[in-house]
């Protein structure tokens, strides 16, 4: 648990799906952090004091002051990140049931492997794409149907994906927030429906997705932006 003396965890952020995991999970442990926000749009992910605890360009990333051994150990990879606080911590994160862990991994990594892939392609080919391909469209919206039917077939029988509140809703409600833009009807799908009102309940969660919030833009309409996002190369 968090202690008096804790320091602030440094986030770097942008109010992304991906930015929007860690801002819930620092949310609903109530942990000290500040804010580092890296705009994506501007290509700040790409400068090398970011790239020196991000190597992948991509946020987010934490730098944690009092890390393993009482030194500052930085994290990067949401997944990663919501682990590591996980077990720092020790909530929403099972360490003493090695079955009730698994399952919270299996359905973090479903996340981390297919949502969000597949609805950031989904999202990517609907919205920002320079032309509209019809296959593109049509492959990533089955996938997104898919996706949520696998999820409301889980929740069939309980409230959360894997037995308590835990680390894998965080990550893949962070995702699967709107779901019209991903072309999905949400009332086909009930069990998830009912799930995604009961986490946009929580205050926590509420916080983690205003924060930042104002500074979000329609990238669709920034052609600079969009050059920064979608045409980048391996860089020596």
């Amino acid at each position: 648990m968090t202690s008096p003396a804790q320091s602030p965890i440094a986030l770097y952020y942008w109010p992304t799906p991906n930015g929007w995991k860690i801002s819930i999970m620092l949310e609903e442990l109530g942990a000290p952090y500040e804010v580092h926000y890296v705009d994506i749009g501007k290509g700040e992910q790409f400068e090398p004091d970011f790239l020196a605890i991000a190597p992948n360009n991509r946020m987010p990333a934490v730098i944690d002051p009092d890390g393993p051994g009482g030194k500052p150990v930085s994290v990067f990879e949401s997944g990663a990140i919501l682990m590591y606080l996980g077990r720092k911590f020790g909530r929403f994160y099972p360490l003493d049931d090695e079955r009730a862990r698994i399952a919270v991994e299996e359905w973090l990594m479903w996340q981390m492997g297919n949502v969000g892939p597949m609805l950031g392609q989904n999202h990517h080919f609907r919205h920002h794409a320079p032309e509209k391909l019809p296959y593109a469209i049509t492959r990533y919206e089955n996938e997104a149907h898919r996706l949520y039917g696998v999820l409301d077939k889980r929740l069939v029988d309980r409230d959360f994906v894997a037995g308590d509140y835990s680390i894998a809703d965080m990550a893949i409600v962070a995702w699967m927030r709107h779901p019209d833009r991903h072309a999905i009807d949400i009332d086909e799908f009930s069990n998830v429906n009912a799930w995604r009102e009961r986490l946009l309940a929580r205050p926590a969660v509420e916080h983690g997705f205003a924060l930042g919030s104002e500074k979000r833009s329609n990238i669709a309409n920034d052609e600079k932006a969009k050059a920064v996002l979608f045409g980048q190369r391996a860089r020596a």
